[in-house]
């Protein structure tokens, strides 16, 4: 293990030049912080759209917000990356000539996934380059170090890039120079032939888990705009505290069922060496936020509450259909055929179940519905939608069933029906579904009954 500490900084800490001035900061505060790693710069406010999503719009020309029936236009687009970078530049103080690249990068001559990949990197690359000038101007020995300069190479899709091993020696080589500090772009990596190809969306933390796994990194800080993970949705639920301490297993349990705190492949590796990660504010930097690691001392039944909305649950029954050879895998493949995700899929002597994605039925409902009925000739088959399945994590459930009773009981009494109950066969979480029309409810009920103080 490494005494460095890697950070990744998200959209929203490096949105404009006053957030960039706290990160500079946070990295000056502490010697051992030596890999920054960032974001394009996020939304300044609730109704601006990403640069990233602008650089989309650009490389698909209109098409990525024709399709969310946004009227901005391809070469609208191409003005607010500019301006955006422009103003930024103005804003810190830095050389403009840093980002003058970036007007014929807008217009590469690429084309397909390739183009696509190139321009959707451009948010983090220019913003890398900026912000180690900035480092710089204001007294930090720094240097910008590009995935096509130090290697970090990527193979597969353009747009689903994966880590190859030999790019972990190539970033081990750039902590040699310790007292720099490295400010890397995420998201994108280079293949072998030289072609940017990028992660899937919340890339830039898997590029801060694999430099992290790559140097043994003491810690890797996650950067971000709230204080950790709560206990449950703080929009619903106003008195819910950041959680001080999770394990990976807890915090992807959580992420499965609607906790979206940073890209799962990031956990991995910093898994693998035992790597903690912290998840920190940083708009309030004092905030101890919430440490990820392998072990902890369960304190607790439930640490946090999860939500997963707008499922909808395919309940098929057949006499014999467990001894019929294959049937719940046929049926999981037909999901995967009509491309709808599905999460949990309860079984029992005549009948099965899978929860889904209501969103993915939409277009292909009706189709499926024959298609089920066609190959697996199920004597019934419904379909339950609009529910909300709510999951209680925690390693004190391991063995212990009283949060469970608790949390029935505490539905019960208020007549909130339970369409869905089902315990994870690592003991560590259950969930309840219930209609989304009582979920706001159901959760504020299960919050008081299992995690608020008595």
């Amino acid at each position: 293990m490494t005494s460095t500490i890697v950070c990744k900084f998200g959209g929203s800490s490096v949105a404009d030049a006053e957030h960039i001035a706290k990160v500079r900061d946070i990295v000056a505060r502490n010697e051992r912080r030596r890999f920054v790693v960032v974001s394009a710069p996020g939304r300044r406010c609730a109704h601006e759209e990403k640069v990233t999503d602008h650089l989309l719009n650009v490389a698909t020309d209109g098409a990525h917000f024709w399709e969310r029936r946004k009227p901005i236009s391809a070469a609208q687009s191409r003005a607010a990356v500019l301006e955006r970078f422009a103003q930024l530049v103005d804003e810190l103080g830095v050389d403009g000539s840093i980002v003058q690249p970036l007007e014929r990068d807008l217009d590469c001559d690429l084309d397909g996934d390739r183009k696509i990949a190139f321009l959707a990197s451009r948010g983090e690359h220019y913003n890398a380059k900026v912000i180690a000038e900035h480092f710089r101007r204001q007294g930090l020995d720094s240097r910008v170090c590009l995935p096509e300069d130090f290697g970090l190479t990527v193979a597969g899709k353009y747009l689903d890039a994966k880590v190859l091993d030999e790019s972990y020696d190539n970033i081990a080589g750039l902590a040699e120079e310790t007292r720099k500090v490295n400010v890397v772009p995420g998201f994108y990596g280079v293949t072998r032939d030289g072609d940017v190809a990028v992660f899937s969306r919340g890339g830039s933390d898997l590029t801060g888990g694999e430099i992290a796994y790559a140097i043994d990194a003491e810690t890797y800080e996650n950067w971000t705009d709230v204080n950790g993970v709560f206990e449950a949705d703080p929009g619903i639920i106003a008195d819910a505290r950041a959680i001080p301490r999770l394990t990976f297993k807890e915090l992807r349990l959580l992420a499965s069922k609607g906790f979206n705190v940073f890209h799962f492949d990031a956990i991995l590796n910093c898994r693998r060496r035992k790597i903690p990660i912290s998840i920190r504010n940083t708009n309030e930097p004092s905030e101890p936020g919430t440490r990820i690691l392998n072990e902890r001392v369960p304190e607790e039944g439930v640490v946090g509450i999860a939500r997963l909305d707008n499922v909808a649950c395919i309940y098929l029954e057949k006499d014999t259909l467990s001894e019929e050879h294959g049937f719940t895998a046929k049926l999981l493949q037909l999901l995967q055929d009509f491309r709808v995700g599905s999460y949990h899929y309860p079984t029992d002597k005549d009948d099965v179940a899978v929860l889904v994605d209501q969103e993915d039925l939409k277009d292909c409902i009706n189709d499926l519905r024959r298609a089920i009925e066609s190959q697996l000739r199920p004597d019934l088959m419904d379909v339950v939608y609009n529910l909300a399945i709510i999951t209680p994590v925690g390693l004190g459930l391991k063995g212990n069933s009283y949060p469970i009773v608790d949390a029935i009981t505490a539905l019960r009494e208020v007549h909130i029906p339970i369409e869905v109950i089902g315990q994870s066969p690592s003991q560590i979480c259950f969930h309840i579904g219930v209609g989304m029309a009582v979920a706001d409810e159901a959760l504020r009920i299960l919050y008081r009954a299992l995690i608020a103080p008595k």
